[in-house]
């Protein structure tokens, strides 16, 4: 999300250097501030050694990632303006307060308010600004043309009360996008050259709630603009999908909408979801997975799983790792249990070490176990992959249908084209093909 300021003959101003961490609305929360500061006259840098201010947009959704974010903060140098924005300055200021050396701190989504904290730190204040709902900016249209992949946020903050996160805390309630100013920045991206867009939020599957719709019409709505382009659709709760699931299968059906689902299972066990305070069953994931499986095929199931959650025994555990094999989940994202500040569970007791890591070690094997059984089921495909990404050497990285990453050679330059590939060959986390 960087970006350099041409101004022709005119003197350049002051530069920025802006790094990002965190999920997709933190990526876009960068490009806003982004292009506020290149309005207000500033350069964008990817030096940070001569730029004279340094942003780093943070994330605070897990103990290692923010320990990984100050340790990388502490060795900014003394002699830089270093200002802290994201979700970590809301979720714990008070470590950031004690640990790092900044001149200026702010929440997530700050858009342009940027300019006007920075102005503040140039004449010496030290500037905490922390407020969690600003207004949503505008979506105008991405403002490089060619930029093959789009992130579109669909909407702020969210419905659930999960007990042990951390980012409601940082992102508020749900604040939806109006249907048709997503539909029209999407058009004018297409228009620009984007080919694969990715909807994020926090909570993708409550889109709208606030707003008297739902994602199965946004989704409908953007399956009717024309173009050539595949869409991603982002995190559900399965606590709003199962409300939706029949409409929203059809919704998946069309040919512009990726085949992948991302629904966060975290627990197999009812009695660890209700500590959880999931607000869904065991039977309610499996009737999800089920409904879209028979009516769609080859879609892709992502989860996520949290293990050594507070109250999780062995048979919790062992009922996890049962219902991952009767899902079989193509992509598995597995996190250890981190207690967060301002959660409920900020005090939570944790599984003893030892067994912590046998069940990281137990959930490690089942995964690549499951992914390379069900990418090998692939093998003989042929369809069309959207290459959009490049690989090592002569190699590019496409997406099928159902997002599956597909990995092939080729001499040519194939950046942003649809392609028909054969899948020769498979492994846990991609496939293997040739063109046709």
């Amino acid at each position: 999300m960087r970006g350099v300021l041409k101004r022709g003959d005119e003197s350049p101003g002051e530069t920025v250097f802006i790094r990002n961490f965190g999920c997709p609305s933190s990526l876009v929360d960068a490009g806003f501030m982004e292009r506020a500061l290149i309005g207000a006259g500033y350069r964008i840098s990817d030096n940070p050694a001569s730029a004279d201010f340094l942003i780093y947009n943070t994330c605070g959704v897990k103990t290692p990632t923010e320990d990984r974010i100050i340790g990388l903060m502490k060795n900014v140098p003394k002699t830089k303006h270093l200002l802290i924005t994201g979700c970590l300055p809301v979720i714990n200021l008070e470590r950031l307060r004690k640990e790092v050396n900044f001149s200026g701190i702010s929440g997530p989504s700050t858009g342009p308010e940027i300019v006007n904290i920075l102005s503040r730190v140039k004449r010496g204040l030290k500037v905490t600004e922390l407020r969690t709902a600003w207004k949503l900016e505008p979506l105008l249209p991405n403002p490089r043309s060619g930029q093959l992949i789009s992130i579109i946020p669909v909407a702020y903050g969210c419905l659930s009360s999960c007990s042990y996160c951390c980012v409601k805390t940082a992102r508020g309630r749900l604040r939806s996008y109006p249907i048709e100013e997503i539909a029209t920045r999407l058009r004018g991206d297409v228009e620009k050259g984007s080919r694969e867009f990715w909807l994020t939020g926090q909570d993708v599957g409550c889109y709208g709630h606030d707003l008297g719709t739902s994602l199965t019409e946004l989704l409908d709505r953007i399956s009717r603009i024309d173009g050539k382009f595949r869409v991603r659709v982002g995190m559900m709760n399965p606590e709003h999908l199962v409300k939706i699931q029949d409409e929203l299968v059809e919704a998946f059906k069309s040919e512009k909408i990726f085949k992948f689902l991302h629904i966060p299972v975290q627990s197999g066990d009812d009695g660890i979801l209700e500590y959880m305070n999931r607000a869904y069953s065991v039977e309610d994931i499996k009737q999800i997975v089920l409904a879209f499986r028979e009516r769609i095929k080859r879609i892709t199931i992502a989860t996520d799983i949290i293990y050594g959650f507070p109250g999780e025994n062995r048979e919790a555990f062992e009922n996890t790792i049962q219902l991952l094999r009767e899902l079989k989940p193509d992509v598995l994202n597995i996190s250890r249990f981190s207690a967060r500040p301002r959660t409920p569970l900020s005090e939570a007791r944790r599984v003893p070490p030892h067994e912590e890591k046998r069940r990281s070690r137990t959930l490690t094997d089942l995964s690549r176990e499951i992914a390379l059984t069900q990418n090998r089921g692939w093998i003989g495909w042929k369809g069309e992959a959207l290459i959009d990404e490049i690989g090592k050497g002569d190699s590019w990285i496409g997406r099928n249908h159902a997002y599956r990453p597909v990995a092939i050679r080729d001499e040519r330059n194939l950046l942003g084209k649809f392609v028909n590939v054969r899948i020769c060959e498979a492994a846990p986390t991609y496939l293997m093909g040739k063109t046709l």
